[in-house]
């Protein structure tokens, strides 16, 4: 059982949620998922995660960032001038909200406040930035996460701060989406402070899970040992998975699972159920 909500943000902004597992609400963890980067929360294997991980008992949260360029329409990008100006700082920021409006009872009461943060691709980076200085966070995975927010070559920037914009092509919908200067402003403002992931991750003393498609073009595994390198390791554990790309071969429109999301999907399940319910028990 699913349901959606609307939570104004402090900037009066929306973000648009769907919550699942509202029988799990009371008692049992709440794990939320972060999208990524011309992601959103009805793509490809969120849906399907959310049901998977309600039917486990989980409580599940998962929803749209403001900026990421969907409105009304749950699939397509509508509100292409909120993504030309999104940036990492408001995308943690709306997370910071996320997490204070589940603990304070915006989805109805609970009495369980451990929260665990699953996070793909830039959504990943947003969830370590989050989570290195969120209390509240519990535990921590990312799929295909990215390990540097600066991504972009000196020539790149300049052109960038000629045009006052970068064009990308979607390619799903073919769409041209534009890019402003407030990313590129936020990354320089905040690369060696709050977008530092190597700072954010030397703070982290949750647990950590990293998973990782060996075959992933979009963001290198190497990023993933990175991750890894600059965590915890008595907290922290990386799994690749062979012959997995990006989104571990999932596609869109969801056509159903597959060996090796399976195995990023069983990792997760395990990780959580060992941080979070495990936590309960102990308490």
């Amino acid at each position: 059982m699913s349901k959606d909500f609307i939570l104004k943000t402090s900037r009066n902004d929306i973000l648009r949620v769907t919550a699942y597992g509202l029988d799990n609400l009371l008692y049992s963890p709440c794990l939320i998922f972060v999208h990524g980067f011309k992601g959103f929360k009805d793509w490809g294997f969120w849906k399907f995660t959310a049901n998977y991980f309600a039917d486990k008992g989980y409580f599940v949260l998962s929803f749209n960032f403001s900026h990421n360029g969907i409105g009304d329409n749950p699939t397509e990008f509508t509100e292409l001038e909120k993504f030309s100006n999104n940036t990492f700082s408001l995308e943690i920021d709306e997370l910071n909200e996320l997490i204070e409006n589940y603990n304070s009872g915006f989805f109805g009461k609970t009495n369980n406040k451990k929260i665990g943060l699953l996070g793909h691709s830039r959504g990943g980076a947003v969830s370590i930035l989050t989570a290195a200085g969120n209390k509240l966070v519990s535990a921590l995975s990312v799929w295909a996460s990215v390990a540097k927010i600066d991504r972009y070559t000196e020539r790149q920037k300049k052109e960038w701060r000629e045009k006052g914009f970068v064009e990308i092509i979607n390619a799903r919908t073919k769409q041209l989406m534009l890019i402003n200067l407030a990313l590129l402003d936020d990354i320089e403002k905040n690369k060696d402070s709050s977008l530092n992931l190597e700072k954010a991750l030397n703070s982290i003393k949750i647990p950590f899970l990293i998973v990782h498609g060996e075959q992933d073009v979009t963001v290198p595994v190497k990023e993933a040992e990175l991750l890894y390198e600059w965590s915890d390791k008595n907290n922290s554990e990386m799994e690749i998975i062979r012959s997995a790309g990006h989104t571990f071969n999932i596609v869109h429109p969801f056509s159903g699972s597959n060996e090796k999301f399976d195995i990023a999907l069983t990792k997760t399940e395990k990780f959580f159920n060992k941080n979070l319910f495990k936590e309960i028990n102990d308490d």
